[in-house]
């Protein structure tokens, strides 16, 4: 089965020189925690509501006037619509991922496919063994205080 039938299509995007808050906003808006950033159809990278709490708000950044380009995550791993659905799910099982960006052969966003995309159009072993590796902890990085 191709990704093109089980992703979901019409995704919300934000430009890159919208604020975090128009971000946040859009994120309650639509009820989601991501949102690609584009320059017209261009996928420039992706913004999530952790990105505006750990590298904005944390750092005291004011969500008003930061642009989404200051604190978004610019690889992003993507797929391509015409690819197989066990080919993406290897995929976000090797990179502990819970959804990935859908791009046609031209480069431009189609979609996206999260583990319940796969979840509700395949078969169930396949989504219960990538939600077991994307969920399986990652180990933190601390830093060493010398008291």
């Amino acid at each position: 089965m191709q990704i093109k039938q089980v992703m979901t299509k019409g995704v919300e995007v934000i430009r890159p020189d919208d604020t975090l808050q128009e971000a946040a906003r859009k994120m309650k808006t639509v009820d989601v925690g991501p949102l690609p950033v584009c320059d017209g159809d261009r996928l420039l990278g992706m913004i999530t509501d952790r990105d505006i709490i750990v590298r904005a708000t944390a750092e005291g950044r004011d969500p008003k006037t930061t642009p989404v380009k200051d604190a978004m995550t610019p690889d992003v791993v993507y797929c391509y619509d015409d690819q197989d659905v066990e080919e993406a799910a290897s995929l976000m099982k090797e990179r502990q991922l819970r959804r990935l960006v859908v791009l046609n052969r031209n480069k431009k966003l189609v979609g996206i496919l999260s583990l319940g995309d796969i979840a509700s159009d395949t078969d169930e072993e396949l989504s219960g063994e990538i939600l077991g590796r994307v969920s399986e902890p990652t180990q933190p990085s601390r830093r060493r205080r010398d008291v």
